[in-house]
Order: structure tokens, then C-alpha cells, then sequence
């Protein structure tokens, strides 16, 4: 799954009109929706802010005014024909006077995302399994062990009263093989599903 690494920011002026197109990356629709909340709260100056998203759970867009199609639509299309997920876009615009009817608002819209999209860094996320292993500090060497032979992969490391991983990994059967060899030493937690950049 395409998806950006961190929220970017473009401009392009057509006609003494600004766009600003803002992409987010989002995981659901809530998340996307909040943010297009605030956007739109903090540029509620703007002529438009329309709003296009795609997400794990559906997705959405806005002509917020514009004429029907012209606007969210088009956005929508280009993260789509791009292939993104898990993304919100939002155009901003400031009216200069000049009107661009339909097919220059679908351009112009459309360009917007393209650009943006253009210079951001895309990365390749997937879906992983995420696993708290709870150890005692004696068993960090066999623990980083069966990791190590498993392929299983660290994404975050404590170090408190006793040494707590958070493993990925798709692959269930091999956390529950470590758990069953090594029920003595390690306590493992399931916590649930995260998308994270791809690992190797």
C-alpha cells in the first residue's frame, strides 16, 4: 500500500486565484475528517477548501461550493489513479477574480494534488501484527535469538524494571512457536493490527 511518510504542502496561482494543497497521511475515516476539520477551521478565510480522501475504511470528497465535479472529484481521482491510501488532500483556494470555468477548475484541482504528490515522500506501508514480549533481562540475548531466526522484527525497544519488544510481524505462527518454546521466559501480548512502513 502507497502512502506518504508525513504531511506536504504546495502552491500554484492560475489566474490571480491561489491553491494550496495539503496532503496528510490518515488511517481511517475519523482521522481523516478531523483533520479536514481543522484545516478548514484554521483557513476559513479561504474562498474553497476542498477535500478529497482515501482511507482503510472508505472515502470521500468535497467541491465545498465549487460546482459540482469540478473540485473534490477530480482530487479524489488523482489519488486513486496514483494508487495512495491511507491520505487526505486538501485544496485551499483564494478566489482572484478571474473565473476558470468547469474544465479549468478540474485542471486546476486535479494539477494541484499532482504537484504535491510530486514531491512527496512516498512510502510502501503494509498491515503487521504488533506483539508486546515482556522479559527479564537475563533473556535478552535468546530472546534476540529466536527473533533473529524467525525474521521477526523490533520495532521499539523499553528498558524498565524489565525489558519490554514490540514485534511485527504477519507471520502468527512464529510468534506463537516462540511463545510455546520459550513460555518460561517471555510473556507475549497481542495488541492488535498497525500499518507500518514495509519491513524487510
Amino acid at each position: 500500500m502507497k502512502t506518504i511518510a508525513k504531511p506536504f504542502q504546495t502552491s500554484i496561482d492560475i489566474k490571480k486565484s491561489q491553491f494550496i494543497c495539503r496532503l496528510f497521511p490518515a488511517q481511517n475515516e475519523k482521522e481523516a475528517k478531523e483533520i479536514i476539520r481543522e484545516i478548514s477551521e484554521e483557513y476559513k478565510d479561504a474562498t474553497h477548501n476542498c477535500t478529497a480522501y482515501v482511507v482503510s475504511d472508505g472515502e470521500g470528497f468535497d467541491d465545498d461550493g465549487e460546482p459540482g465535479g469540478t473540485a473534490g472529484r477530480p482530487m479524489l481521482n488523482v489519488l486513486k489513479k496514483n494508487e495512495m491510501e491511507n491520505i487526505v488532500a486538501i485544496v485551499t483556494r483564494y478566489f482572484g477574480g478571474i473565473k476558470l470555468g468547469a474544465g479549468g477548475l478540474v485542471r486546476a484541482y486535479s494539477k494541484s494534488v499532482l504537484e504535491t504528490l510530486s514531491i512527496a515522500e512516498i512510502v510502501d506501508m503494509e498491515l503487521y501484527e504488533i506483539f508486546r514480549f515482556t522479559f527479564e533481562y537475563q533473556e535478552i540475548k535468546t530472546i534476540d535469538s529466536e527473533l533473529r531466526a524467525k525474521r521477526l522484527s523490533i520495532v521499539e525497544k523499553q528498558y524498565e524494571a524489565q525489558v519490554i519488544y514490540f514485534v511485527a510481524s504477519n507471520n502468527v505462527d512464529m510468534v506463537n512457536n516462540i511463545q510455546e518454546k520459550l513460555a518460561n521466559s517471555v510473556k507475549i501480548e497481542h495488541l492488535g493490527s498497525r500499518f507500518l512502513e514495509k519491513l524487510d
